[in-house]
């Protein structure tokens, strides 16, 4: 497995990493402890150094998990969670009052059986909570050696600034993939002006890129994916052309359309490091062959061409998620 820094912060990780959060949260069924803890393992033995996850997947059993999986290889890899959330639910909104902080720190050591927390990010922003106290907090765990580095996530330019004057950002962790360029006209510019790394959430675009997903697919009923506009039966329909554009490029490069849509990713700065999650180790193996794709200028184009041609339709979240991201 290849490597990469994420921006000027030393934190070298995996080329392509585990989003572990779909293991056990927020997309149907979850595997049982036994099997998601051996799917982490295979992720390791692939090369694989960079596991996310957060208090707030579950709450508190997906960081579980994935401190037993990882305990007998601590020290070869990089560990990152999440604080924010009051009591730990998403429903109950943002905390991230400086107390809030340190005792989901504390909370999260444990459940991570691990004394340092390598990438500690605030998992949305708290209008309520000035992020130069956040930052100044996360500040002061580093220098009691509880975490390593600081992340936002899913944070806007203004607060991203004020962050990184307090204490340097290393990684900013928000979606971007294909079918989600947002972060492409303000966010990565700043990014590589002030050396942080990125960590593209969702770089299948839950799953759609894929392929194997189409109008006729049914979620179950826990699946965050019911409530997405951008999965409506209608706007999968509507979306299908520009998947059917991508299987035909993939096809020419004897690759998948998920290998091509995180080679997209990989080619598009050095810093970025997405990552993608899944419940089974064949989709694991596919992942993580993407990073050995190279795409040629030509392909870049063509895949460009193909988004021009294909608009996504459809919102990305509902209003009420919405309202949570780039503060």
């Amino acid at each position: 497995m290849q490597k990469r820094t994420l921006g000027n912060s030393g934190l070298q990780v995996s080329a392509i990493g585990l989003g572990c959060m779909g293991l056990n949260f927020a997309y149907g069924p979850a595997l049982s402890r036994q099997d998601a803890i051996a799917l982490i393992r295979g992720a390791v033995e692939r090369g694989v150094t960079f596991f996310d996850t957060a208090e707030a997947y579950g709450p508190f059993t997906n960081e579980d998990i994935v401190g037993e999986a990882l305990a007998p290889v601590r020290d070869q890899v990089v560990i990152a969670t999440k604080f924010g959330f009051k009591d730990g639910e998403t429903a109950k909104g943002q905390d991230s009052r400086p107390e809030t902080i340190r005792a989901v720190a504390d909370a999260a050591l444990r459940r991570l059986k691990t004394d340092r927390i390598d990438l500690f990010y605030q998992h949305r922003v708290d209008t309520a909570v000035p992020m130069e106290d956040v930052a100044g907090t996360v500040k002061d765990l580093i220098a009691e050696g509880k975490v390593l580095h600081f992340g936002l996530s899913e944070a806007g330019a203004q607060s991203i600034r004020r962050a990184h004057a307090v204490q340097p950002v290393a990684a900013l962790q928000s979606e971007y993939s294909l079918w989600w360029r947002e972060p492409e006209g303000e966010i990565l510019p700043l990014l590589e002006e002030l050396g942080i790394g990125f960590v593209p959430f969702s770089p299948l675009g839950k799953g759609f890129l894929t392929g194997k997903v189409d109008a006729n697919t049914t979620f179950a009923k826990d699946d965050f994916r019911n409530v997405v506009p951008r999965f409506t039966p209608e706007a999968r329909q509507a979306n299908q052309a520009l998947v059917d554009a991508l299987t035909a490029i993939a096809g020419a490069k004897k690759a998948t359309p998920a290998q091509i849509a995180l080679a997209w990713l990989l080619a598009q700065k050095p810093w970025i490091v997405p990552i993608p999650g899944t419940t089974k180790l064949n989709r694991l193996d596919e992942n993580l062959a993407a990073a050995n794709v190279v795409l040629s200028t030509q392909d870049l184009r063509q895949i460009q061409d193909a988004l021009a041609a294909h608009p996504v339709e459809g919102a990305r979240y509902p209003a009420h998620l919405a309202a949570r991201v780039g503060r």
